[in-house]
């Protein structure tokens, strides 16, 4: 996925350590503030970045396309947008009291 700045009004923001080539497409937990996404995806050609969109909006129920990593596109510590959700819901959903 590509960076791209949002006109919604309503979005909150991740701190992802993102591990590809992974046994399964999950949601790990929290790891050092960071929430940490594991998926099967390789990490070449922006195919784990769009895994963990997808594994992200499945678990927010939000479309695919509302998540979108704004950077280190190239990085396994990723900053990633989620639009039309605010920031404490996306918190409560994905159980950030584990990372505090």
């Amino acid at each position: 996925m590509t960076s791209r700045r949002s006109t919604s009004a309503v979005m909150a923001i991740l701190h992802v350590h993102a591990t590809p080539k992974s046994n399964r497409d999950e949601i790990a937990g929290w790891r050092g503030g960071e929430l940490s996404v594991r998926v099967t995806a390789p990490p070449e050609d922006g195919k784990a970045n769009a895994a963990v969109c997808k594994v992200i909006a499945k678990a927010l129920g939000v479309p695919k396309s509302a998540v979108s990593v704004t950077r280190g596109e190239a990085s396994r510590h990723k900053t990633v947008e989620v639009e039309g959700v605010e920031q404490d819901a996306v918190e409560h959903e994905l159980g950030a009291a584990e990372k505090r």
